[in-house]
C-alpha cells in the first residue's frame, strides 16, 4: 500500500516541477534582454580582455584569431546561446559520483566527458564551415522579408538544440522514457554536443566575426581549431563552477546530490526543461516576432 500511496505523491511532484520549469522558461525568454548581455555585457567583457575593441578591430594572423576565438567565446558565456550551459551542473555531477571518493576523478571524467562531446561537434562544424563558407546561411546578408537568413538557421538550429533539452529534461523527471538512465557519462557526452552545435546556429555578432575571418583564409584546419576554442571559451565559467563545487566541499557535495535519487533528478530534470522551453520559446516565437513572424510580447526596452 505504501508504495502505491507514493506513486501519486511523486507524479503530483513530478507534475509541479514540470509546471514551474515551463513557466520560469518562457518568463525568461520574455525577460531577457539581448542587447544586454550581448552589447553591455559581452562587448565589454572582449574589449577589456584583448585591450581594444573587439568588433571593430581587424584579426590580423592566426595566433591573434585564436586568442580573439577564445576571449570572445568566454564573452559570449553570458549570452543568450550558452545560458544552458547551468544545467549542465547536475549531469555532470551524476557522471562523476561513481568516483566520489577520488575527487580529481570526479572533477576530470565528467568535464572530460562534456568537452568531448563539445568540441568533436564544434571543430567539425568549423571544418565543413570553412569549406562552405559564403553558402551557408549564417554568413549570407540575405533577407527573407525583414528577416536575415543567418537568423533563420539560428531559429531552426536553437529549435531542436532546445527540444533535446526539453525532452532531457522531461527524462530527468521521470515523464519520458531516460535512454541515458544506466549510461550517465554518454548524458553529459550529448549535453556537451548540444552545447557544441550552439555554434552553428549562433548570430553572436563576435562569433559572425570569426567565422568570416576563418572563412577568408581558406584553411579549414584553422576554422577546426577557432571553432574548438571559442567552444572551450564558453565552458570556463562552468567548468570553474563545478571544479568549485567538487574540490571545495572534497567530493561532498557530490555525496550529497548522490544520496538521493530524488534529488537528482528535480535537479537536474528542472534546469534543463526551463532552458529548454526558453531556448525554444526565445529563438521560435520571440525572435521571429521581432521581424513580423508571428507575435509574442514585447518588452519596453527591447
Amino acid at each position: 500500500m505504501t508504495g502505491l500511496a507514493t506513486e501519486p505523491k511523486q507524479s503530483t511532484r513530478n507534475g509541479k516541477a514540470v509546471a514551474w520549469s515551463v513557466v520560469a522558461g518562457i518568463l525568461l525568454a520574455i525577460l531577457w534582454s539581448y542587447e544586454f548581455v550581448d552589447s553591455v555585457i559581452g562587448d565589454n567583457v572582449a574589449n577589456t580582455l584583448l585591450g581594444h575593441e573587439a568588433k571593430s578591430t581587424p584579426i590580423v594572423g592566426t595566433g591573434a584569431g585564436l586568442l580573439f576565438a577564445f576571449v570572445s567565446g568566454f564573452a559570449g558565456t553570458f549570452t543568450a546561446c550558452n545560458i544552458a550551459m547551468a544545467a549542465s551542473v547536475g549531469p555532470m555531477s551524476q557522471a562523476g559520483q561513481g568516483s566520489r571518493t577520488d575527487t580529481l576523478r570526479a572533477l576530470i571524467r565528467p568535464l572530460g566527458a562534456f568537452t568531448a562531446g563539445m568540441v568533436t561537434v564544434s571543430a567539425v562544424y568549423g571544418f565543413v564551415g570553412v569549406l562552405l563558407g559564403d553558402s551557408l546561411p549564417q554568413l549570407s546578408t540575405a533577407m527573407v522579408g525583414e528577416m536575415p537568413v543567418r537568423l533563420i538557421q539560428s531559429s531552426v538550429v536553437f529549435g531542436i538544440v532546445g527540444l533535446a533539452f526539453v525532452y532531457l529534461g522531461l527524462a530527468a523527471l521521470g515523464v519520458v522514457r531516460d535512454i541515458f538512465a544506466d549510461r550517465p557519462t554518454a548524458r553529459v557526452v550529448v549535453l556537451g554536443a548540444l552545447v557544441g552545435a550552439f555554434l552553428i546556429g549562433r548570430p553572436y555578432p563576435m562569433f559572425v566575426k570569426l567565422f568570416n575571418w576563418a572563412a577568408e583564409t581558406g584553411n579549414p584546419l584553422y576554422g577546426a581549431a577557432t571553432f574548438a576554442l571559442q567552444s572551450l571559451g564558453n565552458i570556463v565559467i562552468v567548468t570553474v563552477l563545478f571544479a568549485l563545487l567538487i574540490l571545495g566541499t572534497r567530493g561532498r557535495f557530490l555525496t550529497w546530490l548522490a544520496g538521493s535519487p530524488r534529488r537528482m533528478s528535480m535537479v537536474s530534470g528542472t534546469l534543463l526543461l526551463a532552458l529548454g522551453v526558453f531556448t525554444v520559446v526565445y529563438w521560435d516565437l520571440r525572435v521571429p516576432s521581432i521581424f513580423g513572424f508571428g507575435w509574442f510580447p514585447e518588452m519596453p526596452y527591447n
